[in-house]
């Protein structure tokens, strides 16, 4: 949804917030991870990628580590991963990811905030055809040659390699390639010597829609909702 809504929704959370967000998220990660892959990270490439986002957000170590020791004993929590489609106030196309362990209250809950917020959830396939998922991989931009590494990636799924920052505001550059592709590209990378800050997946938006300031805000009223929702993990607009 790019660096303009980044800001604007930086204003809307605490620091601390947010911080607490980002460790719930990918603790979630951590143990979704762990049921799917097991616990060495050298076997199971979506825990590694969890772990590396971990350190992106500087998540304490005693932290990750008892994730994974949660995930992995009796008894761990079961998550599933859902998508909910549907429409924020004036016709903004929205995704809804969340990971639960209760979907009765997650899908109340998401109800709610549409309802609430002038907007309406929609069935499966109601909003999704709009998005194409991507894999995502946040390098540090120094000592890289990006002419060379842009042509270097094209061959193994590079969709575009842009310009992004961190919540720190430190810069950093985005590769992008389609989902189905993320192995690949994930290789292609740490081939060159490459290690990702972060990597994730993302829906974006085929065709952006602007909005003015007064219905931006109302539609970033209803995104804040999402955020603070425990169970929800990300949220993707059609916003320009």
């Amino acid at each position: 949804m790019g660096r303009a809504f980044e800001k604007r929704k930086s204003t809307i959370f605490a620091r601390m917030d947010r911080v607490a967000k980002q460790f719930t998220k990918i603790g979630k990660d951590i143990a979704i991870a762990v049921k799917t892959g097991g616990t060495s990270p050298d076997g199971n490439p979506a825990l590694r990628r969890a772990l590396q986002n971990a350190r992106a957000v500087n998540m304490p170590k005693d932290k990750v580590e008892a994730a994974i020791k949660k995930a992995s004993g009796q008894g761990a929590t079961h998550y599933d991963v859902i998508l909910y489609e549907g429409y924020a106030p004036h016709g903004i196309a929205m995704l809804v990811e969340a990971a639960t362990d209760n979907v009765t209250r997650t899908v109340a809950n998401v109800r709610h905030h549409f309802k609430a917020h002038g907007g309406n959830l929609g069935t499966t396939g109601s909003v999704a055809f709009m998005f194409q998922r991507q894999g995502v991989f946040r390098l540090a931009p120094q000592g890289i040659d990006r002419d060379e590494l842009e042509l270097s990636l094209i061959d193994h799924g590079l969709i575009a390699l842009d310009d992004g920052e961190s919540d720190k505001g430190e810069p950093e550059l985005l590769a992008r390639c389609a989902f189905s592709d993320f192995g690949t590209m994930q290789h292609a990378i740490e081939g060159r010597g490459l290690t990702p800050i972060g990597s994730h997946s993302d829906y974006v938006a085929q065709n952006l829609t602007e909005l003015p300031e007064g219905k931006l805000d109302e539609v970033m009223t209803l995104v804040a909702a999402f955020e603070g929702d425990d169970d929800v993990q990300n949220v993707y607009t059609n916003l320009a």
